[in-house]
């Protein structure tokens, strides 16, 4: 557990490090003033001033921040008003503050975090399609396209319960394997499967399967039942398809832009399918189909843990880049939105004064960005709630 929590922690820190790493560098370049680089949320544990801007490590050691001087505090979300100006006295200090800056100095500040995890994503997914070979599997669940790589797509059988007693837990057959074949013959449908069994009712059948957790293939005697108890089947065996999209970037042009392209299709693959759960759940007027596809901070720990079990070294390894990449392109994409209290809830508020040439009042911006934190902040409760109770009832990952 205190290894899953290392890890976690490091893992959304990086994250978030290089984001506001983005906002530092770039506010430094135009020479905007930043008085502190924490990493950590305050308060502060101790800080180290080099130059005019204080390094420090905070209390809860997960992710940073970037204090601008004469940053605007609506964009903080704050609804207590203040008249920035007011206060900078100094016609020097003025012309270094934050908002006293051109609009697209400040449009560049705020833009420079999505491009950091944009920019660590590439790289994330660089080093795990190089290790990998360029070629990954995901496991496929809509008819979607992948652009710009070679997709094959295979679907397959697996096993999610074992009967007791039944035939198939006789021959040792475990729970989550996967059926290669019966009597020879590759089995990768459901119907097929069916047909097969029911076929050989009393008939002794060579069955194939693999076991998911130690990999090992075996081939095993079974006769299925002509007399079935009831809720089972011939074997004793409850199953599900699974379709497997298997990703291959082989060209010399697609490994040189795999990088870019492979977070692109991932987010694209993302709201295809959740486009369908948004779908089903206006179809069922219920939100379950969506918010059981949505987790937060808790389901990203389990998932942390889940990962650290692999006993294939390099395997976790690449599991876990790509759940960086993941996150990051992630973290990217979501912080670019037009909703307040984001990064892309800033920008839009100083676009229309680029546009425009006139500022939005504060007191206007700063209750919209205080709102959008209200609702980002319920959200994440909500999610959190919902993961903690899937985590007590044992269904953080659902079997399909």
């Amino acid at each position: 557990m205190i290894i899953n929590i290392i890890i976690f922690l490091v893992l959304l820190s990086v994250l978030v490090l290089i984001h506001e790493l983005g906002h530092f560098l770039v506010a430094k370049k135009l020479k905007i003033k930043v008085e502190e680089f924490g990493f950590g949320i305050p308060p502060r544990i101790f800080g180290i001033k080099k130059g005019e801007t204080v390094y420090s490590i905070n209390w809860l050691l997960m992710g940073g921040f970037v204090k601008l001087f004469g940053e605007d505090e609506a964009g903080a979300g704050s609804i207590k008003i203040k008249d920035q100006k007011s206060k900078i006295k100094n016609i020097k200090d003025k012309k270094r503050a934050f908002f006293a800056r051109p609009v697209w100095q400040r449009a560049s500040v705020v833009l420079a975090g999505v491009i950091m995890n944009t920019l660590l994503a590439a790289f994330l997914f660089y080093i795990f399609l190089f290790v990998s070979n360029f070629k990954t599997d995901l496991p496929l669940l809509s008819d979607h396209k992948f652009f710009l790589v070679n997709q094959y797509n295979r679907s397959e059988i697996f096993i999610s319960e074992v009967s007791k007693n039944s035939p198939a837990e006789k021959a040792g057959i475990t729970q989550y394997s996967k059926v290669i074949s019966i009597n020879g013959e590759k089995v990768d449908n459901t119907k097929k499967f069916l047909e097969i069994v029911n076929q050989n009712k009393g008939k002794e059948i060579v069955l194939e399967w693999q076991n998911e957790k130690t990999k090992k293939i075996s081939k095993v005697m079974i006769v299925p039942r002509k007399v079935i108890p009831k809720g089972e089947g011939p074997i004793g065996v409850s199953f599900f398809p699974v379709s497997t999209a298997t990703l291959f970037y082989e060209t010399p042009m697609q490994k040189i832009f795999s990088g870019v392209v492979h977070p692109i299709n991932l987010l694209a693959y993302n709201f295809d399918v959740m486009g369908q759960l948004i779908s089903a759940s206006i179809k069922e007027k219920t939100a379950g189909p969506l918010s059981e596809s949505v987790s937060g901070p808790v389901g990203i720990y389990s998932l942390v843990g889940t990962i650290n079990q692999i006993p294939d070294f390099k395997e976790k390894i690449l599991q876990f880049l790509n759940l960086a990449g993941l996150l990051s392109i992630s973290l990217a994409f979501f912080n670019i939105l037009p909703f307040p209290a984001l990064d892309g809830g800033r920008l839009l508020f100083i676009v229309i004064e680029g546009l425009t040439g006139r500022k939005v009042p504060v007191k206007y911006e700063s209750y919209a960005h205080a709102v959008g934190m209200a609702i980002l902040l319920a959200l994440i409760a909500l999610v959190t709630i919902k993961d903690i109770t899937k985590i007590f009832t044992g269904g953080i990952f659902p079997n399909p």
